[in-house]
């Protein structure tokens, strides 16, 4: 799904029908905000929101995942193709997760491994400084790409609206967590709390 595309025909139909974005957020019960980013193409709406958006912008769904109006004759092919990118973007979600364990468990090990190397292999004092701050970079660099893969695999589930969002990544990194949650602040509705992490819509 082309997230731009479909934020800007949101962002068209909005207008046509004479609303504001602040109008539209009332009628959907949000923030203004949360439509801004649509349109923006920086989100999607989530699931709960997409028929209700859709009756008030009068267009199927399909036609709201696509970002355009479509014949009869589309229709199918469209739906077709929307499911398609949907079991798509699961799937790459899924890889992401997978990636981001991976690239945790092999930063945990290299560190480890240049810690211990450091401490019991006799060595110049200059090496084994090197080595340390080496460590150091390492776990920085290996725990960044690991927030970052984890925090483009899926979305986050607000435990106050049960709706989902992707936090930016200081966001991510600034929460504790514990494995399947984080303590993040919803977009939607402005709670802080342990949101789930889920890999698919």
């Amino acid at each position: 799904m082309d997230q731009i595309k479909t934020g800007k025909f949101i962002a068209f139909l909005r207008k046509e029908k004479g609303l504001t974005q602040m109008a539209l957020a009332d009628h959907l019960g949000i923030s203004d905000k949360t439509i801004s980013k649509w349109e923006r193409g920086a989100g999607l709406p989530d699931v709960s929101l997409m028929l209700p958006l859709c009756e008030i912008l009068e267009i199927s769904v399909n036609e709201l995942l696509v970002g355009e109006k479509m014949t009869d004759a589309d229709y199918k092919k469209k739906a077709e193709v929307t499911i398609m990118n949907l079991v798509q973007e699961n799937k790459e979600n899924k890889k992401r997760f997978f990636q981001s364990i991976m690239c945790g468990i092999i930063t945990i090990i290299a560190v480890c491994s240049l810690v211990v190397i450091a401490a019991y292999i006799e060595m110049p004092v200059a090496i084994r400084i090197l080595l340390i701050i080496f460590a150091v970079v390492t776990a920085v660099v290996g725990i960044g790409a690991a927030a970052t893969l984890d925090v483009q695999a899926g979305y986050f589930e607000c435990p106050s609206c049960k709706k989902l969002f992707v936090p930016t990544t200081k966001e991510y990194v600034k929460g504790y967590h514990t494995f399947t949650k984080r303590r993040l602040t919803c977009p939607e509705c402005g709670q802080t709390g342990m949101c789930k992490h889920k890999i698919v819509r």
